[in-house]
Parts: structure tokens; sequence; C-alpha cells
């Protein structure tokens, strides 16, 4: 395909992300091949893989229109699609009530769908058409699938408790730096975060993100202020979690522990550092993004499914550690 044939990139990505890719000089050619990639529908494969998981990583607007990052969980097939610009979640994100999330018709959502077991994962931006006996029920804006990078493997099983389909954990109020959340973070190699673009349209180009980040354990630094830090590792080019903090620097992190079952959600404003000799420091950063938290939750034995560790990402050998 010649780039005569390619979309123009503005097609599939707003203002803020464009300038992204102008500030670290993606070319043209490569952003318009990265917009052929986002479509306004679901292959087939992606709906059958969204039917199969056993949870999606969400990322959800509050009242004050602050995003916050969580998941839905539930038996295969919880996640349906009637057609391939149709998605239907039977459950609701953990700490919904808790957190305050908009999930009522108009409201738009980002899902990513990831299986740990064979680190595959694909993502879909939508809108909320409906809240039905059936779920919540949604309408595409834009679907696209990711890379494996940085996944750890992990194998999941339920745990004996079973699931809780109201999405609901006991859950306090803390700080990063109060004890249990900050060794939860700081032992972290994996984590989601959730970012929104400023405006919120019609525009399918607008609306929330969910992502994944992973590293080693240790790849989050909890400063002594609270403030987390993380490096920003070399991606798919989308530039989407970055474009939407130059956009809006509201973020939220949901950090799993998937061996004990706990959960931290960090709702915070973010600030990318760039360039220069903290980012030189860190092996395999192209950045660092720091996150000033203005509120913490914990929930204690949140998560319904267990994950055993099986594989860390290969090329994290390639990847520092905090000085």
């Amino acid at each position: 395909m010649s780039a005569t044939d390619l979309p123009e990139a503005s097609s599939a990505f707003y203002d803020a992300e464009l300038a992204v890719h102008a500030r670290l000089g993606v070319p043209d050619e490569t952003a318009r091949m990265r917009a052929r990639a986002i479509r306004p529908f679901m292959p087939d494969q992606h709906r059958s893989f969204f039917n199969q998981l056993p949870f999606m990583v969400t990322g959800a607007l509050d009242g004050s229109g602050q995003p916050w990052a969580s998941a839905a969980f539930g038996p295969q097939g919880f996640v349906s699609s009637p057609d391939p610009q149709s998605l239907i979640m039977a459950a609701p994100p953990l700490l919904g009530e808790t957190l305050g999330l908009q999930l009522a018709a108009g409201n738009k959502l980002g899902l990513l769908g990831i299986e740990l077991q064979t680190r595959r994962r694909n993502r879909v931006n939508t809108v909320v058409t409906a809240l039905s006996d059936q779920g919540l029920v949604m309408k595409v804006d834009q679907s696209y699938g990711n890379c494996p990078k940085y996944i750890q493997t992990r194998d999941l099983a339920w745990r004996s408790e079973g699931i809780d389909p109201r999405g609901a954990a006991a859950a306090v109020e803390t700080k990063t730096t109060e004890k249990v959340a900050k060794r939860m973070i700081s032992a972290a190699d994996v984590f989601f975060i959730a970012s929104r673009s400023a405006e919120i349209s019609d525009d399918p180009r607008t609306g929330v993100d969910a992502s994944h980040r992973g590293g080693k354990p240790g790849f989050v630094r909890v400063g002594e202020d609270g403030r987390l830090s993380f490096p920003d590792f070399s991606g798919n080019l989308f530039f989407n979690t970055i474009g939407n903090i130059q956009s809006d620097p509201r973020v939220g992190l949901f950090f799993p522990d998937f061996a004990g079952g706990d959960a931290v959600f960090v709702a915070g404003r973010a600030e990318v550092e760039w360039d220069g000799p903290n980012v030189e420091a860190f092996e395999g950063a192209e950045r660092l993004i720091h996150v000033t938290p203005t509120r913490v939750v914990l929930a204690k034995a949140a998560l319904p499914i267990a994950g055993k560790l099986v594989e860390a990402w290969p090329m994290l050998e390639e990847t520092g550690a905090w000085a």
C-alpha cells in the first residue's frame, strides 16, 4: 500500500496526539499507518477475544470528570458483541459506586481486553447507549489492537470466594505513602492507566482511554511526598495516553495485586518529563511520567481472580531501575 492510499492521521488522532507525534518526530507515513489500524468497528477476532476473557480493564470518569482505571470481572461470556459496532458488559467496574463512575447512557468508556496467559491485548473506546438487564450496552467509537510488550505472563484462576457481580469491595481512603498502599505500588510489575481528552464530544477521537503499563517490580517509584513516577518505554507510536495527558493532566491508576487479591486505585494529575538526566539515568526509558495523587483508595480482597506469575516480559532485562 502506498502512502497515497493511507488515511490522514487526523482521521483517527486528535490535535493533542498529533502534537506529540510532531514533537517526537513520528513520520507522517507511520502516523497514517497507525490511523489505518484504528477502526470504527471490532473485527470478528476481537469480538471473540473479548467474549472469552474473565476481566476487562475499564477507564471511566467520575462526576467531576476525573478518570479512574478499574476492571470488570465475570465468567466467560460476560462480555458479548451482538454486532461489530456493539459491546455488552454484564458486570460493572470494580468499585464503580465508591469511585462515583458515570456509567449512564451518553458516557464514554475506554476498555482494554488483555489475556495475561498469552500477552494478547486489544482496545476499544466506546460510548454507553443503555444500562439494561444485560448490563452496559455500548457503541464502538474506536477499536484497535496493541502489541504484547511488557506484559508479564500469568496463569489466572477464580478465587474460592467466587465472583461479586456488583463490582463491590471493602474500600478505604488512604495515601500512596501509607504502608500497605506504598508496598503494593512499589512491588507492582503491572498497572493500568486511564486518561482522557480535554474535550468529550460526539467526535470518536475524543473520550477515555484505558492502557497497560508493565515493568520490573519497583518500576513505579513512590516519592517521600507520595508522588508516583514511572518510565515510559517504547511502544506502538500511538501516544494515546501521552496525548491525553498533554490535553488534560488528570489520570487514574489501577494497581492489582493478583497474588494477594488487594487493589489500589489512584486519581491524580500527571506530567511528562520529556528528556534530561533523569530520563537518561533510567535504562530503556524514553520519558518519565510523574503523577501527583489527589485521591487514593485501597480495596482489600477486591479481585475475584488470582494470577500466578509464569514469565516476565523477556526484554525487561534491557530496562533499568530507580537509583
